[in-house]
């Protein structure tokens, strides 16, 4: 297989097809970690955050906001790339495994399918502000906070 197959492999926009995967490596006991994020313009910043969620189990899935909800996240002006772009540069990275999307402004429902064993999030975030932690909790998943890498945010 060629490179720019294998990374188009890894990106998964069906999200019944994402379920059965998930469901054969949690069979086969792989340790699932999950982020999410805008990921517009990726920079050192979010490439050490991601290398680092990846040393914390098997298999890395990021899932990306869509168009829309970038939009209504960080204003009109956004996103800057596209979400076929922003999805093809984080699968072209070796310590991502799977990329996907959600619509919501929130992970919590590509959550409920995934349900990865470990949940990571920036430095920036506290724990108990995070609306999806109610939703880890729920089926007894951890969630990682990554020190955020100084001078690198967009």
């Amino acid at each position: 297989m060629n490179i720019l197959q294998s990374i188009f492999n890894k990106i998964i926009l069906d999200h019944q097809k994402l379920k059965a995967m998930i469901e054969k490596l949690k069979r086969e006991n792989k340790t699932i970690v999950f982020t999410n994020g805008c990921f517009d313009i990726l920079h050192t910043g979010h490439v050490t955050y991601l290398a680092k969620a990846k040393e914390l189990g098997d298999v890395f899935i990021v899932a990306v906001n869509s168009n829309a909800s970038v939009k209504r996240l960080k204003g009109n002006h956004r996103p800057i790339n596209q979400l076929e772009d922003r999805m093809f540069l984080l699968a072209s990275l070796c310590f991502i495994d799977i990329v996907t999307f959600f619509e919501e402004d929130t992970p919590i429902e590509i959550l409920k399918i995934i349900q990865p064993h470990i949940h990571v999030k920036g430095g920036d975030y506290k724990i108990e502000n995070l609306p999806e932690k109610t939703i880890i909790d729920s089926y007894g998943g951890k969630i990682v906070l990554i020190p955020f890498v100084e001078g690198y945010s967009t």
